[in-house]
């Protein structure tokens, strides 16, 4: 595992905390590289029942991604490598539980929809607000996961709005089952439960809910397409620069065609 992708292991409990306090626990490549391997590794893992995801430091869960991996990278095929790790996040067997402390945006929020539960601390906000910060766009499959998680209407709002969503609003929609100042309290009652659940009746479940939810999400014709003319557009490019720079974008608000 890579030392910014904490793991722990106990009672049929796999505990991941994402461990760049400093940047707000932005994913890196090497961060999404070790938890994919992860997945790969729980496929095949019946004795682990559950996967706990969480952010390290009281302010993130996950800031989305870490920008300076885009500099010089085929932006499309990052997404497309990133939306593999998504899908196999979401058909793992085990019952996967997002455990949000702070700011939970952009990949930390994808991440976190790809989840079973989430659970959420008062001050948690969830939110896509690259309209603002790097002129990006999402994977057709992301946006239809988020509003299976939060309603079309908190999604527009995150994506065309640019506005983060506390999390009473989040829990208000169903998308986060507690919100609580006992985090891993909850968390501790949660997984006490499911110790004592039939494993069988979970897996079962989940495979239940997975059949009808992986035909929902994949992504149309001219995803890719759309994806491309985007990041390889002018405000794509302003954004990266702008972030970098730690100045405001000045984007043309057009991409190129």
């Amino acid at each position: 595992m890579s030392d910014e992708l904490l793991v722990r292991r106990a009672d049929g409990v796999v505990e991941v905390t994402f461990h760049r306090p400093e940047r707000r626990n932005a994913f890196t490549r090497e961060m999404y590289a070790a938890l994919r391997d992860l997945c790969e590794e729980l496929h095949d893992s019946p004795q682990v029942r559950a996967l706990v995801l969480r952010g390290a430091g009281g302010r993130a869960f996950a800031a989305g991604n870490e920008i300076r991996d885009f500099v010089g990278a085929d932006a499309v095929a990052y997404e497309q490598w990133i939306g593999e790790l998504l899908r196999s996040l979401f058909t793992l067997p085990q019952v996967t539980v997002a455990a949000v402390d702070g700011v939970c945006v952009g990949g930390g929020l994808a991440v976190a929809a790809h989840c079973d539960l989430r659970l959420a601390t008062p001050g948690s906000r969830f939110g896509y607000p690259i309209a603002r910060t790097l002129g990006n766009a999402l994977a057709a499959p992301i946006v239809y996961r988020t509003a299976a998680v939060f309603g079309e209407s908190l999604t527009r709002e995150m994506l065309l709005a640019s506005r983060l969503v506390g999390a009473d609003r989040a829990h208000a929609v169903g998308a986060v089952m507690v919100v609580t100042d006992d985090l891993d309290g909850e968390l501790a009652t949660l997984l006490e439960g499911l110790a004592h659940a039939s494993g069988v009746t979970l897996r079962a479940t989940k495979g239940q809910l997975l059949d009808r939810a992986q035909r929902l999400e994949v992504a149309p014709d001219g995803d890719e397409e759309l994806l491309r003319e985007v990041y390889t557009g002018p405000d794509f490019t302003e954004g990266v620069r702008a972030f970098l720079a730690k100045e405001r974008p000045a984007f043309e608000g057009r991409a190129e065609r």
